[in-house]
């Protein structure tokens, strides 16, 4: 049979450290003249860069469906028709709105605007 023997911490080596001993977000030291210099130079460099770089251009896919009106609406000129049902036409329109410049709400109206031929419109 096996006899275990515990040893204490400080016989293996282990001390306690007190927590004002750690410094968990750096030294408290003062930081010195060239570590200054080479981080203002390279956040210089950082900001020239980030100048330099285009401006991102958010874009958004929209697809209108506009309606007819009813079945007997004139629809001879318009291409790209789609049957609904009932003898109505739909006409599937699909843009892209570069820095949400125009938004489906323009879009809407100006489509509206033509009470005689368009029913409805919906923005997806």
């Amino acid at each position: 049979m096996a006899l275990l023997v515990w040893k204490t911490p400080q016989e293996v080596g282990l001390h306690r450290v007190k927590i004002d001993d750690i410094h968990l977000l750096g030294s408290d030291e003062e930081e010195s003249e060239e570590a200054k210099k080479l981080r203002e130079e390279r956040l210089r460099q950082y900001e020239s860069k980030k100048a330099k770089r285009p401006a991102l251009v958010a874009k958004s896919s929209i697809l209108l469906d506009v309606k007819s009106w009813d079945d007997e609406t004139d629809n001879s000129k318009t291409r790209g028709l789609i049957s609904v049902g009932y003898g109505i036409l739909k006409v599937p329109i699909q843009c892209v709105d570069e820095d949400n410049k125009l938004g489906t709400e323009v879009l809407g109206e100006q489509i509206t605007a033509f009470e005689d031929y368009t029913q409805l419109w919906t923005g997806l």
